[in-house]
């Protein structure tokens, strides 16, 4: 519109109407004061910088400052108080397997941890360990810390009695699932897999391990 202006100076009236523009906007001059806002945008931001608009714009609201979120989301991004964003780090694609029935016994194992807390407040955890094809909970240890050197051990004595499983299936985070692949990989002889999150099966509550191991022994 400023370029048809210079262009046209008589004909700034029909271009107005081409573009549905009032005349008035073209001269118009904000007479809106920013100095207050951008002292507290700029006192927020020394005093907080780790914050972003949102917080300073709370902070202003408490404080007793009535400034429209608008108006200071303008001068905020004028200011260059802007926070760059965390980008969110990409684990490793995990192989989510669709749940199999093994056809026989020491076919498929699943492992998995669980937490109670005791009376007087102190939690401690299980560490389970089932056979896929009849559900047989086949060891549970129980201690208030259960480190993956432990979680070794119970492994290896499970396989010097039951034998060797093809597949271990577990549910946790990728660093612990290389953790424990690679503490036991002298053995070379199970992978372990993920379980794919939308269909596991639901692993048996503290009780119910507990009853189905006294049936055990």
């Amino acid at each position: 519109m400023l370029e048809l202006k210079e262009l046209y100076p008589r004909g700034i009236s029909k271009a107005c109407r081409i573009f549905k523009t009032s005349r008035s906007s073209l001269s118009y001059q904000s007479v809106k004061d920013d100095k207050v806002l951008m002292d507290e945008l700029s006192q927020l931001s020394k005093d907080h910088p780790r914050e972003g608009f949102w917080k300073f714009y709370y902070r202003m609201r408490n404080a007793g400052h009535h400034f429209n979120h608008k108006r200071v989301h303008r001068v905020y991004v004028q200011m260059g108080l802007s926070i760059r964003r965390k980008a969110k780090k990409r684990l490793v694609a995990r192989v989510k397997d669709p749940l199999e029935v093994p056809q026989s016994f020491t076919q498929t194992w699943s492992i998995d941890f669980m937490s109670d807390v005791l009376s007087n407040g102190r939690s401690f955890r299980s560490f389970n360990v089932i056979d896929d094809y009849n559900r047989e909970v086949l060891f549970i240890e129980t201690d208030y810390s259960l480190k993956s050197s432990r979680v070794i051990y119970i492994l290896r004595h499970l396989v010097n009695k039951y034998g060797k499983p093809t597949k271990v299936r577990m549910d946790n985070g990728p660093e612990f699932v290389a953790k424990l692949a690679q503490e036991w990989s002298q053995m070379k002889t199970s992978f372990f897999i993920i379980f794919n999150q939308g269909n596991q099966r639901k692993m048996p509550t503290l009780s119910d391990s507990t009853k189905l191991t006294a049936d055990m022994y």
